[in-house]
């Protein structure tokens, strides 16, 4: 089957692109098109043959019910009986919008479109396209999401391509969408109303209309043994081809945690991805990272969420950490997709960060232009276990001068360059939280403790690394002092190496 594709403009609709659409819709066949939400893959919501296609095109399990969409409120009563008088209220308030409402079905709707259950799922969605497109249809089209069923929902008609070109008659592509995450299901049928699916709209937009609506507990992972009131959200959903893991824990534990892990998987070979917001995107030194959007307006980070899991796909990474998101508002329902697309794989951010003594090492020597500098450059190119900010200080600078000239020819010699150096003054600071400070000698350390106090994290290079050889300072010395001093440092900066290892080993 030729999948054709038309693009078609919610300012100015084409209405013969539209008639087309709804032409194979009422013969039986399927149409991607856009929503508020995400695309849907619509068919004849009234036609069970219709709905084995959709099930078939997607690959989705029979019992998981279609969601019927209608453009106008009085649809309702062909598809729908015992309609509670509350569904009045939230069709006034919140239709057309990104809210589904589960009500006790008519004869009238098949049971392929109902999954076998005697409840239909109703939605009037606010895309003009989508309402175009209902209209032409006859009123009544069934639309899950127009994805490979598992695989992140579309956003895009370049992602129903993806999933579905040549096996469905026709996508219109109205561009991306606007909220990024399926509708919120209502389910009407129980009293009070419960919430099967987080979306757009919450529970605090809905009790003012309606009153106390619960909460499916099943719902973000919690631990119950129950079974989801939805069928559908049992199982797996939106997932990128890699593994998803979600990191949980305050934004800089979570930070510091997923630095970590990517650093450890780097270190294995693997290719990483991030989940980062606009808050912490530059905090991140290893993997392909992505900004899903900003903490300060989670709706961006809605309408980011399937297209970066996609992205994830094109990057072809191993492995997915994702930093977690507020329980609260649309928050509910980004954290409901993760959980889902990470199969509830967590990780508690606290459990990973003290498993580090040390986070950044500081090197301190008087003018940050030979002997320090020297010795940062060396430790970033060990292989550690562990991910260190790795940085050189000076006790007295004047202004940022670069390294010596002498150190940076003994440096080349052994293939490392301190080139994009410069002297940087040590501060107060720097000499509080998980940092270690190694001084060049004892008058360093000694002259740091008075200035500053001891808070148990500074100390000599060869006293932390349990060597009695001191480092001989090569200023305004011959060539070969300063390639003593080099030797030297390689053997202190191995030993070092092996301390900061012997921390992820249970070791001192």
């Amino acid at each position: 089957m030729e999948t054709i594709i038309k693009k078609i403009d919610k300012m100015n609709i084409d209405q013969k692109t539209i008639q087309e659409a709804g032409e194979i819709l009422k013969k039986g066949g399927l149409v991607a098109f856009p929503t508020e939400t995400v695309y849907g893959l619509g068919a004849n919501a009234l036609d069970e043959e219709a709905a084995r296609k959709t099930y078939a095109a997607k690959g989705r399990p029979s019992d998981n019910p279609l969601i019927v969409h209608i453009c106008e409120v009085d649809a309702l009563n062909r598809i729908a009986v015992n309609i509670p008088e509350e569904v009045g209220r939230l069709a006034e308030k919140f239709w057309p919008g990104p809210l589904t409402l589960i009500l006790e079905k008519s004869d009238e709707v098949p049971y392929g479109t109902t999954g076998g259950l005697d409840t239909v799922a109703v939605r009037m969605p606010s895309d003009s396209i989508a309402r175009e497109l209902i209209r032409a249809a006859g009123g009544y089209v069934s639309a899950p999401s127009a994805n490979t069923s598992g695989r992140p929902s579309p956003t895009a008609a370049e992602h129903v391509r993806e999933d579905l070109d040549g096996k469905i008659e026709m996508i219109l592509d109205g561009g991306s969408v606007d909220i990024g995450l399926e509708s919120t299901i209502l389910d009407m049928t129980v009293t009070p109303p419960m919430i099967l699916r987080p979306g757009a709209i919450t529970a605090d937009m809905m009790e003012p209309v309606v009153g106390h609506v619960s909460i499916d507990e099943t719902l973000l992972g919690r631990e119950t043994d129950k079974a989801p009131k939805a069928p559908g959200m049992k199982y797996r959903h939106y997932a990128p081809k890699a593994k998803l893991m979600i990191v949980e824990g305050n934004v800089k534990e979570e930070v510091l945690a997923i630095r970590q892990l990517c650093y450890a998987a780097v270190r294995e070979g693997k290719r990483v991805g991030v989940i980062a917001t606009n808050e912490t995107y530059s905090y991140y030194t290893n993997g392909v990272v992505k900004n899903i959007g900003t903490r300060e307006n989670e709706k961006t980070i809605a309408r980011n969420l399937y297209a970066v899991l996609r992205e994830f796909d094109d990057e072809e990474v191993d492995e997915i950490y994702s930093e977690s998101f507020a329980l609260q508002g649309i928050g509910n329902a980004i954290m409901n997709r993760l959980e889902k697309a990470a199969g509830h794989l967590r990780i508690s951010a606290a459990s990973v960060v003290k498993q580090q003594k040390y986070r950044r090492i500081i090197f301190v020597s008087m003018t940050d232009t030979c002997r320090g500098p020297m010795a940062a450059e060396m430790l970033r190119r060990e292989d550690l276990h562990q991910e260190y900010v790795i940085d050189s200080r000076g006790m007295v600078v004047l202004f940022p001068e670069p390294v010596n000239q002498k150190a940076e020819a003994v440096m080349k010699s052994a293939q490392m360059t301190m080139a994009s150096h410069t002297a940087v003054a040590l501060s107060e600071a720097e000499m509080e939280g998980d940092i270690l400070l190694l001084t060049m000698d004892e008058e360093q350390k000694i002259k740091l403790t008075e200035q500053y106090g001891d808070n148990g994290n500074i100390y000599t290079l060869k006293e932390f690394t349990g060597e009695e050889t001191d480092i001989p300072n090569p200023y305004g010395k011959p060539l070969n002092v300063y390639g003593e001093c080099l030797e030297t440092l390689s053997k202190l900066i191995h030993k070092l190496t092996e301390k900061l290892n012997s921390f992820t080993e249970g070791g001192a």
